[in-house]
């Protein structure tokens, strides 16, 4: 009992001796930089009417404003699948996950009805692109999410996007399967202090499963402020410093379009949505949850803008093109 007590104790020691400190982000006077007074000002009018807790917009790695409760931690929702690509982007690197590899060849079911033999064809980026074509109920799923769902058996991995829970909770199962590590563990070890996170802990994650999948949704909590510093990597093509905390080829893998929303006019890659060039310059991107929970990257303005809304304090949430009329606004105002 007194060795396992020790080795615990020594091994918390270790941990807290390579904890990185938390960093705090530099604000700076937008007039100062070249931001038109009023042109912000309107932009601020404009995120008051939508009621978001917190709203924060970087600019080279500066703030150049944030309005709301920035510290509050929130449900980021959907934004939850843009933090575990991230993931999977040094996994990969690393050997520890095969993009190519099937459902079958990593030995992926689910509850009955289990899947078939067609299904488990699909493979690793076929999920990650959401077209693996297995429309099984997953947990966490919206009520439009299931009223549109696809049947089972109507597409051919690959063949067809359908932004699908099912997908992306998996994708959580099979990085926990390959790697041998926790979800949250991972992020918090991996990209959360080593780019000085302020809020997050392993408390600020949950797995939540529901009897119709064993594949759980892995529900996750930020504040505006630490969202920006991981939209800020992902501005910097993963680097934070000099070190390199996520491979810049994933960077632009995984926001490369690989599907096309036309009614929307935004595109789908590895669990991020990305911007049409016309509008927002080359490589325009975004993460975006349930209610209002934005991270966009806009490169040809060097931005990061973060959006948070606590669905407690606003029920009606933001919705995202609203955010994205916002996010003109705030273009419009940078020099």
């Amino acid at each position: 009992m007194f060795f396992r007590r020790f080795t615990l104790l020594f091994f918390l020691c270790i941990l807290a001796a390579g904890t990185a400190h938390p960093q705090t982000w530099e604000d700076i006077n937008p007039i100062n930089a070249g931001w038109s007074a009023a042109r912000l000002e309107t932009a601020r009018l404009e995120a008051k009417s939508l009621r978001p807790t917190a709203l924060m917009i970087i600019q080279d790695g500066r703030v150049i404003a944030r309005w709301g409760d920035a510290s509050r931690k929130v449900n980021m929702a959907s934004v939850r699948k843009s933090l575990l690509s991230a993931l999977y982007g040094s996994a990969i690197a690393e050997g520890r996950i095969d993009l190519s590899a099937s459902l079958a060849e990593l030995g992926i079911d689910d509850n009955a009805p289990s899947l078939t033999v067609d299904e488990k064809a699909a493979t690793v980026r076929d999920l990650l692109m959401a077209r693996s074509g297995i429309y099984h109920p997953a947990a966490h799923e919206t009520a439009d999410i299931k009223r549109k769902r696809p049947a089972r058996g109507s597409h051919a991995p690959g063949s067809f996007w359908f932004y699908n829970n099912w997908d992306f909770n998996a994708l959580g199962t099979i990085y926990r399967q390959q790697t041998g590590e926790d979800i949250f563990a991972s992020f918090e070890k991996r990209i959360a202090r080593p780019i000085g996170m302020e809020d997050f802990s392993l408390k600020d994650g949950r797995y939540a499963l529901e009897k119709l999948s064993r594949h759980p949704a892995y529900p996750t909590r930020l504040s505006a402020r630490d969202a920006a510093r991981f939209g800020q990597l992902f501005l910097n093509d993963g680097k934070w410093g000099t070190k390199q905390i996520i491979p810049a080829s994933w960077i632009r893998e995984s926001t490369t379009a690989y599907s096309w929303a036309k009614r929307i006019r935004q595109g789908y890659g590895y669990m991020w949505w990305t911007l049409p060039e016309d509008t927002w310059g080359p490589h325009a991107f975004y993460a975006s949850g349930y209610g209002g929970q934005i991270i966009a990257i806009v490169p040809s303005k060097r931005l990061v803008v973060v959006q948070t809304v606590d669905l407690n304090q606003n029920p009606s949430g933001v919705r995202t093109s609203a955010f994205i009329e916002l996010l003109k606004s705030i273009a419009v105002a940078s020099p």
